[in-house]
């Protein structure tokens, strides 16, 4: 199994999108993929969420995250395959392991969290929570989002990720974006 949830070596730029729900992630996971020409991960968990949510009408249970969790390395790994210069991940396992303890108090499967923290990037970009939360089938903390901005924020300080927050509107965030983005390409 944990060979399921390692990160295969690679040339890449690598940036997760990382926050929480609702706060613009995928849509400029996207903007940036395209502004770059190249790809973004999607963020499994949606998927496989979505499809529990429609057969059983249950939302995530803790024995649901080392699948998402194995889901979201196999997409990342094969699209890292077929990028160009620039990855996009429109999360990670340190977002997995932020969400497992959010929500089932303050535990995460220890293998897990290994990769998590193992498992390196180049860049964070945290968004911020000052985007309209927009309701669907999965999403389930509009009135927690100041509490979970702060406990996304404080995992990349506490695991010493570079990382940078992104606030404003949605062209402000990927000029914002951009930039930082310029600097790692001209290392």
């Amino acid at each position: 199994m944990e060979d399921k949830l390692r990160q295969e070596p690679s040339d890449l730029i690598k940036i997760v999108l990382f926050g929480p729900e609702s706060t613009g992630k995928t849509t400029l996971a996207k903007q940036l993929a395209t502004h770059y020409n190249t790809l973004w991960v999607p963020e499994y968990a949606r998927e496989y969420l979505q499809d529990k949510w429609n057969r059983e009408q249950k939302t995530c249970e803790p024995h649901d995250l080392l699948p998402i969790a194995e889901g979201q390395m196999r997409l990342e790994n094969k699209l890292s395959k077929k990028a160009n210069k620039i990855l996009f991940c429109d999360t990670d396992l340190l977002e997995t392991k932020v969400y497992s303890e959010a929500y089932y108090i303050g535990e995460c499967d220890p293998i897990l969290e290994k990769y998590a923290l193992q498992n390196s990037y180049d860049l964070y970009l945290l968004t911020n929570i000052d985007t309209p939360w927009e309701a669907d089938d999965l999403r389930d903390k509009p009135n927690e989002r100041e509490k979970m901005f702060a406990y996304f924020h404080d995992s990349l300080k506490q695991y010493s990720r570079n990382f940078i927050i992104l606030s404003g509107s949605k062209q402000h965030r990927l000029q914002t974006a951009v930039q930082h983005i310029e600097k790692l390409l001209k290392l």
